[in-house]
């Protein structure tokens, strides 16, 4: 697959196949897509938390709410996403220009984590509706959680869905 057609094909994964594990070497290969992301200042200000079995089963309950997620206690992979502090040089970068780097980098290596679990024939879904403080207790993490994702073969029968989304040149200024 080319990256045009994982474009094309990537969508949220809500319907998991709970009888099928995602293989390790597939999770070992996810994580090192995530590890190539580029960071500002290479920094990478971030911890992964790989849950899976149990762990996995405590995390959903802490992503679903009043008809939020309901699909995530399906999927036997969660990868939370914890930020860690800024290295010296993106701190002060994002002190001066009043950005908020690791928000920046935490996005694109969920991108890069889902470009990849679609690859490799798995689905994914983004999740930022969840429990913060319930997950670092589980997790046993100090950074605030900013995003779970979660990961698994989609379900028999769940199909590509029509993409909706804006005009492209609404979303496109060129300037010369």
């Amino acid at each position: 697959m080319d990256f045009f057609e994982n474009c094309k094909t990537r969508q949220s994964c809500r319907n998991y196949d709970e009888s099928r594990a995602v293989e390790p070497e597939k999770l070992a290969r996810i994580l090192e897509c995530a590890h190539l992301a580029p960071s500002a200042c290479n920094g990478q200000p971030y911890h992964f938390t790989v849950c899976t079995g149990n762990t996995a089963k405590r995390i959903a309950e802490s992503v679903t709410g009043p008809g939020m997620n309901r699909f995530a206690a399906k999927a036997p992979v969660m990868i939370v996403i914890s930020e860690e502090s800024y290295v010296a040089t993106a701190a002060l970068g994002a002190k001066l220009k009043k950005n908020d780097y690791r928000s920046m980098d935490i996005g694109i290596a969920s991108a890069y984590i889902t470009s990849a679990a679609t690859e490799l024939g798995l689905g994914s879904c983004i999740l930022g509706w969840f429990d913060s403080e319930k997950i670092q207790k589980i997790c046993s993490v100090n950074g605030t959680v900013r995003l779970v994702i979660t990961i698994g073969y989609p379900a028999e029968g769940d199909v590509l869905r029509e993409k909706k989304r804006k005009d492209v040149q609404s979303l496109i200024t060129y300037l010369d």
